[in-house]
């Protein structure tokens, strides 16, 4: 077996777990659930890897701590993601707003924004009623 395709293998493991968590995770979780079959640092340079390929997204909390989570991927080009601050899900939204939204920041404050992976924090509707 060629060692390409041993990292495949394992990317798909990883990718598995991380498709199925509906929340936010660390590395040392994943670890844990491959039960230790796949290395640290094979997993981090494959966490690496779906960071490039905006499969997931990488976030520093309050806390300091490093959390990442899946990004429900898209076909659509207008989409965004909104985050909640509080039970941390994000949930996938196809809005053509967002192409307004882009258009103005880019005219306005000369930005251009990554529309495959724009995030709105704030709180889910959940979250706002158990303040």
């Amino acid at each position: 077996m060629s060692r390409n395709n041993y990292n495949t293998k394992q990317k798909e493991k990883i990718l598995k777990i991380i498709e199925k968590q509906n929340k936010q995770f660390q590395i040392k979780d994943i670890y844990i659930k491959l039960k230790e079959e796949v290395g640290l640092t094979t997993i981090y340079r494959l966490i690496d890897n779906l960071l490039d390929e905006n499969l997931i997204t990488k976030n520093t909390e309050k806390d300091g701590k490093i959390y990442y989570q899946y990004l429900e991927r898209c076909q659509e080009e207008n989409h965004f993601y909104l985050k909640c601050e509080k039970c941390k899900k994000i949930t996938h939204v196809d809005c053509e707003c967002i192409k307004e939204l882009s258009s103005h920041i880019l005219k306005k404050h000369k930005f251009k924004t990554n529309k495959e992976n724009i995030i709105i924090n704030g709180l889910c509707n959940e979250c706002q009623g158990s303040k």
